[in-house]
């Protein structure tokens, strides 16, 4: 019985993993490069029950990692790696997080290709997130003339904000005296609401109350939604 058991489990499993097309997936090599330093260039460390949604062709049920260094959501099947082909079409879930691959642009027309992760969506504009790495290299250290020591690599995970609008992106600095800059033309008042609501820009749900509330400004007695974009500052 538990032979047959076994049998239906891995038929089971193989038809799961079949069903998601090979036009999807991507062969990958492993990087062993940064074992040795503390951190890590994955987002998470395990591979996660996640779906992978192909607007052509359906969900499939996959368990991925995000590669951050590489920006590709990795697989395995067996002992073989491999990661989701990179596509404006082909999104994914790991956990609570949608991750899409976008073909975005600065409003100064340079690309701004990869994985963001969608946080906030509105009717107007979009939320994203984006991650990225500050790799410290190992350096050696000479503690007197007979010793020599290594202080290791480290690697430091970073989170960036941006607002997208028409395909065009701008990032939200999060210090307040920058974000202030971005949003210059109603500063005085998103002032008072940032004291009076005890926004912390840090914090991903205050970041977007804030933008909306810059929204809910800059289209107060008005048909015609404003855009956004077009009224903040930046040097990109």
């Amino acid at each position: 019985m538990n032979t047959i058991v076994c049998y239906i489990f891995l038929f089971i499993s193989s038809v799961i993993f079949a069903q998601i097309p090979t036009s999807l997936t991507k062969l990958s090599e492993s990087n062993d490069s940064f074992d040795t330093y503390k951190g890590s260039i994955y987002n998470t460390l395990r591979y996660t029950n996640s779906s992978i949604i192909d607007e052509k062709s359906g969900k499939y049920d996959a368990k991925l990692r995000y590669n951050i260094f590489s920006d590709a959501l990795e697989f395995k099947k067996g002992t073989q790696l491999f990661h989701v082909a990179k596509s404006p079409t082909t999104h994914a879930r790991i956990d609570d997080e949608y991750f899409y691959y976008c073909e975005f642009k600065t409003r100064r027309g340079a690309k701004r290709s990869g994985y963001y992760v969608l946080v906030d969506l509105n009717e107007q504009y979009r939320i994203y997130k984006k991650y990225s790495l500050k790799i410290i290299e190992p350096r050696k250290n000479n503690s007197n003339i007979n010793t020599e020591t290594e202080t290791p690599g480290n690697i430091i995970k970073l989170t960036k904000y941006y607002i997208e609008e028409g395909g065009a992106i701008l990032e939200l600095p999060m210090k307040k005296k920058e974000l202030l800059y971005v949003l210059g033309d109603e500063m005085d008042k998103l002032k008072e609401y940032i004291k009076k609501e005890k926004i912390r820009l840090r914090k991903e749900e205050d970041l977007i109350r804030l933008v909306f509330r810059y929204n809910t400004i800059k289209n107060h007695n008005t048909n015609i939604p404003r855009s956004l974009l077009s009224s903040m500052s930046s040097s990109n």
